[in-house]
């Protein structure tokens, strides 16, 4: 049964914290909250992003709190947890958003960057997943929203550190999962998979490939993800939810034919994930591009153009309990005509 706190968590006022929420998806998200009239803690390294996204939250109704932090600092993480109990008394949601990523084959990733992409991608989830959890479980209540990606269960050519992260993240909450509902705790944790999305991180990335970075096709809006995990957020009793026509395709996909998708990825992987030009700044492993000498890059990539502001799968996802009650009510409404067409016979 659900307890009465998940019924209420749904409405405004809660104290919502987003890592990685300077830019992207975690931008889109604090927004999504903050018009819900919640209070939004972002966390972020970038100065400029994190003035941007806090002037934004508060035009968008809500009440921002700017933490400057690191992921990969667990220290730091812990700081930054605290800071946001001193100035809303409590946290009701935590969503672990923030990821570094490069763009190159495995032979040409240093060990330090494949480790720091683990550490900011992975640890920075594990730590904020540690923080909330020192505060929400005194409290007995509370929901982790962990940002995931098809690329969670199926990785791709060119990204194998983020897809390497990803991986552990999912077995990482999994595990967690099954200690919380061990121990009967209203702590809820879930997990949004992500499809490919129109946000800044494709000028943001570590780049060697010959072109410039770009997510492979269909791609959505930031503002579709966002959607997603405020609804999660007030529905952590679901282990998960897919994101996307293209993330439900891939999942599937790798769990019928995982040796056929790997050499079709071999065959068209490269290529969908580059464009034509030179891959703009040396990218944002060790240095914030929003910092103090950089711009606020807003939630936005440079791909508006062929970019879904829908996606009907993300729909039917949130709402699959009103369907299923729609169709059992079709179901019934017509079995009860054919009844009476027998009977009239």
């Amino acid at each position: 049964m659900r307890g009465p706190w998940e019924t209420a968590l749904p409405g405004p006022g809660r104290t919502v914290v987003v890592t990685g929420a300077s830019g992207g998806v975690g931008r889109a998200a604090a927004l999504a909250f903050a018009a819900r009239g919640d209070r939004v803690a972002l966390l972020a390294r970038g100065r400029e992003g994190l003035a941007g996204a806090a002037d934004e939250v508060q035009r968008a109704g809500g009440e921002a709190l700017v933490v400057s932090v690191d992921m990969a600092d667990a220290k730091a993480v812990d700081d930054a947890a605290q800071k946001v109990v001193d100035a809303f008394v409590r946290i009701d949601v935590w969503v672990n958003n923030a990821f570094a990523g490069i763009y190159a084959p495995f032979t040409e990733v240093t060990p330090d960057e494949f480790r720091r992409v683990t550490e900011v991608t992975y640890l920075g989830c594990v730590f904020g997943t540690r923080a909330a959890l020192h505060h929400m479980l005194p409290r007995d209540r509370g929901t982790i929203v962990q940002v995931g990606s098809a690329l969670a269960y199926r990785g791709i050519p060119l990204q194998s550190a983020y897809c390497g992260a990803k991986h552990a993240i999912q077995g990482f909450n999994e595990s967690l999962r099954c200690e919380l509902l061990r121990e009967g705790s209203r702590v809820r944790t879930t997990m949004v998979q992500l499809p490919a999305l129109n946000t800044p991180q494709f000028d943001w990335v570590l780049n060697r490939l010959p072109g410039r970075a770009r997510p492979v096709a269909p791609v959505y809006q930031p503002e579709v993800a966002a959607r997603a995990i405020v609804h999660a957020a007030g529905h952590g009793r679901r282990r998960e939810y897919w994101v996307g026509g293209s993330t439900v395709a891939t999942l599937m996909a790798n769990a019928v034919v995982p040796g056929l998708l790997d050499r079709y990825l071999a065959r068209t992987g490269f290529e969908a994930q580059q464009d034509e030009g030179e891959q703009p700044g040396p990218g944002n492993l060790w240095t914030p591009a929003d910092g103090a000498r950089g711009r606020d890059f807003g939630a936005h990539g440079r791909f508006d153009e062929e970019s879904h502001r829908r996606s009907s799968q993300e729909w039917l996802s949130r709402n699959r309990g009103r369907v299923g009650q729609a169709l059992t009510i079709g179901a019934g409404v017509l079995a009860a005509r054919r009844l009476t067409r027998l009977v009239r016979h």
